[in-house]
This record gives C-alpha cells, structure tokens and sequence, in this order.
C-alpha cells in the first residue's frame, strides 16, 4: 500500500508519500492550493504509485479549506480519509516525547496513521456532495437565530414606542402588526393617522380578518398610550422589520432549496411522525454517510450527545454529564425532533413519560428519548425501511 499525508491549508498543502514498508516515496514537498497544485499532486502520486486502488490519501478535517482539494480526491477515485485534527494531534503526541508541529511534521503524521492499525473509514462521493444539505441546513438555522433576535428587538421597540399594542393582538410578529409598525412607528403617529388609510392598511394586510372597528380600538388606545415619543426608536423599528422581512424571504428560498434535495431522495426518516423535511434534512445533513458509522452509539458520540465517563480506583462518576463535542447543528436538531416526536407518535410519548416518572427533569428525559430516536433514524436509514409505529 502506498500513504499520501495531506496538511491542508488557506494557500498551500504539503504532501508525504510513504508505502508500507516505510519507504518515503517522496518527501514532504508543498503545492499551491490551486488546478496546477492539484495535477501536480496527482502526476507525482502516479509516478511513485502507478496502481491507485492501492493509494490511501489522508487529511485533517480543515472546514472549508479542504473542501475542494477533498473533491478532486474523490474525483480521481482514490479512497480518502477525513481525520478529526484531535486524533491527528493525539496519536503525534503518543509516538514523540518532543512538541514539535509543523506542517512538514503534520503530514508526515497523518501518512504514519494511515499506515498504522488506527481504524478510519473512508470519505465518500455521497458525503462529499451531501455537503449541500449541510451547507444549506446550517445556512438557515444561522439565518432563523439571527430572525430571532432582530423579533427580540421588535418586542423591546414596540414596549417603549406603543407598549399597549400587544394587548390588541394575538402576537406582535404577524404580517398584520408589521405593515401597521412599518407605516406608522409608534403610537403617535398611528394617533394621528386618517381612520380611512388606517382601516384598509389592516384589512389588506390581514386579508379582511381586521376591519374598521379593529382600526378605532387602535387608534384610539394609541391616542391614550403612553408610549414614548422617540424618532430614534421608531427608524430603527422600521428598519428592523424591514429586516426581519429580508429575511424570511431569505429563508423562504432556503427551505425551497431543501425541500428539492429531500424531494430528489426521499428519507425513510421523514415517515417518523413528528420529523418535518427542514429537521430531518438537519440531521441527515449533519450525520453524512451513515456507512461510516457502525452503530447508533457513535452516532450519539458525533452529535455530543452519549455521557462523559471518568474512573479511577474507587472513584467513579456517579452523575455523568453529556459531552456536548461535535456538532452542535446535530445535537440541536436530535433534542427539537425529539421533542415533536415525543408529542406525535405514542410510543416515543409513552416512553418520555416512563422517564419522568422515574424522577427524570423534562430534558434528562428527552435526552434519552433522543437517543431512542437516534437508533431508530440508524436502523430505517440502514434497512431502507419506512417507519412503523408499535400497534
């Protein structure tokens, strides 16, 4: 066998080919991450190794920095290896006493871990391009956090500007409220606006729900608010819901994207009751290829979600706390799926309720109906199945 060590970096990487009897191929020597660092990369690699399916190709996980010499790799078929940076860093600390890093000593480490009996699974095609459902998931929840706030900034202009107006409606972030805000930003000047304008501005934007007698009642607690009259506060009303609706169209377009990939290849995930196409894409995004998992357990390990341990002697934890390593995008997914599930189908619901019947706090208990989940998700996506529910 022959073992390429790739150090990934913004501008270059550095490369080491070694075969399997310790014999350097070609000594740690740098390309430019670009289309000639790459052939040439790949003209050296056939010249030392004319046979390819005999070529073991490893680098750091690096985020974005390795994505596109990962998709060259996977291009020319050679099996590749996708090594989390901690395992790199531990196994260079257990065969030298010495803290030497370098990238030199980075490749020359990720080629010695190919070569040693560390077991790794290959990167996929299809966890290459399942790359786009991540993107895309992680590209929306980032979007909804950042909604989230701005509606917190909204909540806090509209208690200084006309507090009263929460009062008169069933929610302040409604298509109805931001048309009326974004016209007339605070209590003054929705006192002072005709009842006409005022009137066919609710009825347009609530499509006919809110009529003329909805106007008098604002208009009329308007001109007894006791709002602030703050031209400040109210710019920046205006523009924050003009945000806020940049945005969701934003997300609108996002969650159409997704909905075409989870279209194109239908999860048996999606037959869970309670798992919408937006959260299972999440999770499927995140968790990648499930070949490279063997069991429901790493799976919960990669989302951070399986118990700390710590023994030594006589002294063992007693109260173990989750990890909380690896993806956050995982782990936030897992517990909010849990959570709809555990309210759809029954036997998620009955065994949520086992739990807190044992004295369990409500998250402890959705924590281990989480990891129920995450065993049923590997078992449906491993068979092909779709779900069935317990009669």
């Amino acid at each position: 066998m022959v073992y390429l060590g790739i150090d990934v970096a913004k501008d270059k990487h550095d490369c080491y080919i070694v075969n399997s009897d310790g014999e350097v191929l070609a000594d740690v020597f740098t390309i430019p991450n670009d289309q000639i660092g790459f052939n040439l990369l790949f003209q050296t690699l056939q010249s030392v190794a004319p046979d390819l399916s005999k070529v073991k190709v490893g680098l750091e996980a690096t985020g974005h920095y390795s994505y596109n010499i990962l998709g060259f790799l996977l291009g020319k078929g050679l099996a590749t290896f996708v090594i989390n940076p901690l395992h790199t860093n531990l196994f260079r600390k257990s065969t030298s006493l010495r803290r030497t890093k370098t990238d030199k000593v980075d490749a020359r480490t990720i080629a010695a871990m190919l070569a040693s009996d560390v077991v790794l699974t290959s990167y996929t095609a299809k966890s290459y391009h399942n790359e786009e459902l991540k993107s895309l998931t992680r590209y929306r929840f980032d979007k909804v956090q950042e909604r989230a706030k701005l509606k917190s900034s909204v909540a806090r202009l509209v208690n200084i500007l006309f507090p009263e107006l929460e009062k008169l409606v069933p929610t302040l972030h409604m298509h109805t409220v931001y048309a009326l805000l974004a016209e007339f930003p605070g209590a003054r000047q929705i006192a002072s606006c005709h009842l006409t304008r005022l009137t066919h501005l609710l009825s347009e934007s609530s499509k006919g729900r809110y009529k003329r007698d909805k106007a008098i009642q604002i208009r009329e607690t308007a001109r007894n608010s006791i709002g602030s009259v703050m031209p400040a506060k109210s710019l920046e009303l205006k523009h924050t819901i003009h945000l806020i609706e940049v945005l969701t169209e934003e997300i609108d377009e996002i969650e159409l994207s997704i909905k075409r990939i989870m279209d194109a290849d239908p999860s048996p995930i999606l037959t869970i009751p309670g798992i919408s196409y937006r959260m299972g894409a999440m999770i499927l995004g995140e968790i990648g290829d499930f070949s490279r998992f063997t069991s429901p357990d790493q799976i919960l390990a990669y989302a951070g979600l399986s118990p700390s341990t710590y023994q030594s002697g006589k002294l063992d934890n007693a109260y173990p706390h989750m990890e909380k390593r690896g993806s956050h995008y995982l782990r936030f997914a897992l517990f909010n799926a849990t959570r709809f599930v555990c309210n759809w189908d029954p036997t998620f619901a009955a065994y949520l309720a086992k739990k807190r019947a044992e004295g369990k706090h409500y998250y402890v208990a959705i924590s281990h109906a989480a990891k129920k989940l995450v065993r049923l998700i590997f078992a449906l996506v491993r068979s092909g199945q779709a779900y069935s529910p317990a009669s």
